[in-house]
């Protein structure tokens, strides 16, 4: 079967460690927030914990990173040397998250780099949802390159309708090994684990799994007549996580023979697969304010954009069904931008081109990226802000945005807040025993 995934060899934190300082949050999160790390590390201790084996993004741009490093690659040879993390027969972890927003489902597999990319026009297997900023990288290659074992945070996610996928395991679940059961620190919610070894439940996911491949399923799945590579997988979280491990191996490989590259473990990168469809998985669209800039402005050169690209832009109702509309706030007036013939299929992709291209002709224009509603509201109060409220994006939008447009603009969707990000469990060795 021509697959990407991998039943990975789990590391685990042997029986006795308390895994409520095991397990730490994503170290993209609370990036603005010394406390919440401060609070963490306080709550750790001692005491073994993925906190010593991955290095937090607030701490990037501090003085010190390199010892910082040094001091976690330092970590994972020791809790590889006496036994802190014990490696599994191969097999997949079914993951249960327990959050304010549901019970989020996902399966720990191993994914095939070489399947991989993040470059713009990419028709790989797995693909990123948003721009990839490759400036981003060299700072986690640092981490990356020379540890021993990996740590990533990425979470991949399937268009599955149906739920006919990973849910059947779940049903199953009563009838595994219970890895792991834990509350998670600093309101992290719970998180509970059970391991699927290698056999015919495992051989049934990866059969289910390999039909997202199939050309004519996915050509009817989307309702295609162009010419379209398959997109089975895309990166919803931690994208920069997966294009530093792509990064890594890009540069391992090249001093390997063609069979060390088949089976070096550098070539594959741990990812939880979540459907999409999970109900707990929630996809909320992120607003834009545009500052020094005045509506009639803005319209004006959204018509001039658009028309230069065999479509229109006006202010007012919309004169046709297929218009996409955009409410917009000005000077405490609302009102709406309509977009016909727009040639992006995603609201949000027409909305960030001409916004990406209306700052580059006015140099004192900029762009924020907001959460709230009522702070767009609330910015937009002054006549020279205009604020665009955009909807949440629907779920089954995201992949045929991937499909039709190529990887969407950045900021286009934010899922779940900081406290239900993926926190850190599982590990695998990236380098040869």
């Amino acid at each position: 079967m021509n697959t990407p995934i991998r039943l990975p060899k789990l590391l685990m934190p042997r029986p006795g460690t308390d895994l409520s300082k095991w397990a730490v949050v994503a170290c993209d999160q609370y990036t603005s927030q010394p406390d919440y790390w401060a609070a963490a590390d306080a709550f750790v201790g001692g005491a073994p914990s993925t906190l010593r084996l991955t290095l937090p993004e607030i701490y990037l741009e501090q003085d010190g990173v390199s010892d910082r490093v040094a001091a976690i690659q330092q970590t994972m040879c020791q809790y590889l040397a006496d036994g802190t993390l014990v490696e599994r027969e191969p097999g997949l972890m079914l993951v249960e998250r327990t959050t304010q927003s549901g019970v989020r489902r996902g399966v720990m597999l191993a994914f095939d780099l070489e399947a991989y990319d993040y470059k713009p026009g990419s028709q790989s297997l797995i693909r990123p949802t948003e721009k990839t900023v490759p400036e981003r990288i060299p700072p986690r290659l640092a981490v990356r390159r020379g540890a021993p074992v990996e740590l990533p945070h990425i979470m991949l996610l399937i268009d599955d309708p149906d739920r006919a996928i990973i849910e059947p395991l779940f049903a199953q679940k009563a009838q595994f090994e219970q890895a792991y059961d834990t509350d998670l620190m600093l309101n992290g919610g719970h998180l509970s684990g059970w391991f699927v070894p290698e056999g015919a439940e495992t051989d049934a996911l990866l059969t289910r799994m390999a039909r997202l491949s199939d050309p004519e399923v996915f050509r009817a799945k989307y309702n295609l007549t162009g010419e379209h590579a398959v997109l089975p997988f895309a990166s919803g979280d931690g994208n920069h996580s997966m294009a530093t491990a792509k990064a890594a191996w890009d540069e391992i490989k090249a001093g390997l023979t063609e069979a060390e590259r088949e089976t070096h473990p550098a070539r594959f990168v741990l990812a939880e697969v979540v459907n999409v469809h999970d109900e707990s998985l929630l996809i909320e669209g992120i607003h834009r304010v545009l500052f020094g800039a005045t509506a009639d402005e803005v319209i004006a050169a959204a018509n001039a954009f658009f028309s230069a690209r065999g479509g229109k832009a006006y202010g007012g109702t919309a004169a046709s069904d297929d218009a996409q509309v955009f409410p917009i706030c000005c000077g405490g007036v609302e009102g709406v931008l309509c977009v016909e013939h727009s040639p992006w299929a995603l609201p949000v992709a027409t909305l960030q081109n001409f916004l990406d291209d209306f700052t580059a002709n006015h140099p004192d224009a900029k762009i924020d990226y907001i959460h709230g509603p009522d702070v767009v509201r609330q910015l937009a109060q002054d006549a020279h802000n205009v604020g665009f409220l955009l909807p949440d994006p629907a779920k089954e939008d995201l992949f045929r945005g991937v499909i039709l447009d190529g990887v969407l603009p950045r900021k286009t969707f934010s899922m779940g807040e900081a406290q239900e990000k993926r926190y850190y469990m599982e590990a695998r060795r990236i380098i040869p025993e």
